[in-house]
């Protein structure tokens, strides 16, 4: 079948094509049905099943046969090690692990919080959860006390698991003293902690409440699988709001099984005994979906990279990662890529490694400027295959399906519709606009299998968030538009669509020209307020390494090609030279707070930020530009 085929089987007839799915997973009881929309507009799937998680994504695997395979490959240059886990072991430690919360208390439905850096004991942590219905929210490693301690109070874990440290090039960060202040901090307190110790830094347990991850299971028994319903919640994912009190994600067993087995085949392309890598972090969704349980619920091998795109050693590691272990397809953000580029222009460090294996680049977590994916092809000489989708999916929303159909590649653009999303660009107004018109890119309800059904005890402010401003859809925050053949381009968050004399234009459009000069490594363009215009369009570049042309040329070449391209109506007239842009940990660029320093606006840092001495540097360089402007 090629894409079409799919897609439409998929819109006429929603109900046979997921039972269909439904049916690739073990269920212990399998559902009445796909869809449960009687509390439309909110939404389940799969609702009456009853599965296991841990078991189709470990045991099923063992039983196949497959139970000496690499499940998990652990490859962490910052401790110059590497280690293996098969099906086999991972089923007995998960197993073990479980067996020792359950020994403790903790069962069905009761919240777990795993605060652990790349790690494969990270993955042990969140599928011994879901081997007995314990329901895990997983908080980036080394986040602060405080953006741990809101998590607690929200989820109120009856335990948690930690690590003593994360290890960053050059330095240890020690998190155990961030989990002690987080739970003083907090009005809910866990019963106990279990701490895996890392030889890089030994943390100070707590008497009757923490206890070594080692010890902790000793002489307990092995936990079987527990089943739950399709729609008991597997994990909880925070993710920021725009209150500053973060939105929890809920994701539920069933839908997110089904989806997730569906997307690993048609989407990358990998099936049973494969090596899948997606370079990112379990305490972000596509470490959930992608790292953890996307590959081994298709029986491939999937890679924890504990290390940096540059810097561990170099900007060959990614190269190495992928010849070493034999990586069939590549997950990885832009802005790694862009950090690669920055540090190798030319691309030397591709040519020392065998990338035979490799068959695709897939991008995601932000905008893929074409400029990066040319780049990248042209040395690679393999697809560089961008697509789009966000925490609250789990999985892609519109993509290049690569195992269903090579469908040609538009750069700029993150492909087509996947089944069951069906995507729509609206006005302010909720009306659909025309082909190639920038607007409000909105799904219509109900979202696919795997997507988010509420937040965590907080179902006004879901509906609120995602549903309420256009009724009969979920609005995705993002602006963009769709092309004459369906291809959609995502063209900035809603809140980055900047209006100019009272054009709205698009800030993403802008980094496009940007990014194409040929020193200009990255780039960012913000909206500042401007008292006759309303906002004017200002640009950051970082420039890459060994650039011998003067700042103040490059600021006239950009400034030109700007005009030449996207016209006057941009008024696009400044621009500043800066060493790095802030980021989150995820790499996602903190615009709205860049604005805010322009506009000499106070700001919160935000809890993401990677290193927030960049928003100082942020602000003396907008000084040297007048931002922000006197009044």
């Amino acid at each position: 079948m090629v894409y079409k085929e799919v897609y439409l089987a998929a819109q006429n007839d929603p109900e046979a094509f997921w039972m269909q799915q439904a049916r690739k997973i073990d269920w212990v009881r399998p559902p009445s049905k796909a869809l449960f929309d009687e509390n439309a507009p909110l939404y389940e799937w799969f609702a009456d099943g009853m599965v296991n998680t841990c078991w189709n994504a470990v045991d099923r695997h063992v039983e196949a046969g497959r139970g000496d395979q690499p499940a998990i490959i652990h490859d962490s240059p910052v401790t110059q090690s590497q280690a293996t886990l098969t099906f086999r072991e991972l089923q007995e430690a998960t197993a073990r692990l479980a067996g020792a919360l359950q020994a403790k208390g903790v069962t069905k439905g009761d919240r777990v919080i795993i605060y652990m850096p790349m790690v494969a004991e990270a993955l042990v942590a969140m599928l011994a959860c879901a081997r007995i219905g314990a329901v895990h929210c997983v908080v980036f490693g080394g986040f602060a006390a405080h953006e741990l301690a809101t998590r607690i109070n929200d989820c109120a874990p009856k335990a948690i698991i930690a690590a003593s440290c994360g290890i960053e090039p050059g330095r240890v960060v020690r998190y155990k003293p961030l989990l002690d202040a987080a739970i003083q901090q907090s009005g809910q307190k866990p019963e106990f902690c279990v701490i895996l110790q890392r030889e890089q830094e030994t943390a100070e347990l707590i008497p009757g409440r923490d206890h070594d991850w080692h010890e902790f299971q000793t002489g307990t028994p092995l936990a079987d699988c527990v089943p739950v319903a399709g729609n008991d919640p597997l994990y909880i994912l925070y993710t920021s709001g725009t209150t500053g009190q973060p939105k929890g994600v809920v994701r539920h067993n069933g839908g997110h099984l089904v989806a997730l087995n569906w997307s690993m085949k048609n989407i990358y392309n990998i099936e049973a005994g494969d090596v899948f890598w997606a370079a990112s972090d379990v305490g972000w969704v596509v470490g959930h979906s992608y790292i953890c349980y996307a590959p081994l619920i298709a029986g491939a091998t999937t890679i924890v990279f504990e290390g940096k795109p540059v810097g561990t050693p170099d900007a060959g590691t990614f190269w190495r990662v992928i010849q070493d272990h034999k990586v069939k397809s590549f997950f990885t953000a832009p802005t790694a890529i862009r950090a690669v580029k920055r540090d190798d222009p030319q691309g030397e460090f591709i040519g020392k490694y065998d990338l035979s294996n490799l068959q695709a680049v897939f991008l995601a977590g932000e905008r893929a400027d074409p400029d990066t994916i040319q780049w990248l092809e042209d040395r690679l000489h393999l697809p560089v295959i961008d697509h789009w989708w966000q925490t609250e999916t789990a999985w892609a929303i519109a993509a290049s399906p690569f195992g269903i159909e090579k469908m040609p590649i538009r750069k700029g653009s993150p492909s087509v519709a996947m089944p069951g999303y069906e995507v729509h660009i609206l006005d302010e107004g909720g009306n659909p606009v025309a082909p190639g018109t920038l607007g409000a890119i909105a799904i219509k309800l109900p979202l696919p299998p795997g997507t988010l059904p509420t937040l965590w005890n907080a179902e006004a402010r879901y509906l609120k968030s995602y549903l309420d401003h256009f009724p009969g859809y979920y609005e995705t925050g993002d602006a963009g538009y769709v092309d004459e053949d369906g291809y959609l381009y995502i063209m900035a968050r809603t809140d980055d669509v900047i209006n100019v004399a009272g054009h709205r234009l698009s800030t993403g459009a802008m980094e496009e020209v940007l990014s194409s000069h040929p020193d200009v490594a990255e780039c960012a363009v913000i909206g500042v307020a401007d008292s006759l215009k309303g906002q004017s369009p200002l640009g950051f570049l970082c420039l890459k390494k060994g650039v011998t042309t003067s700042d103040e040329q490059i600021v006239k070449d950009v400034v030109r090609m700007v005009r030449d391209t996207i016209g006057p109506v941009a008024a696009f007239k400044s621009a500043v030279v800066v060493d790095r842009l802030p980021k989150t940990r995820s790499g996602k660029i903190l615009r709205a707070t860049m604005a805010k320093i322009a506009d000499g606006e106070e700001f919160k840092t935000p809890a993401t930020i990677d290193d927030p001495a960049i928003l100082d540097e942020i602000g003396e360089a907008l000084q040297t530009v007048g931002y922000p402007q006197k009044s």
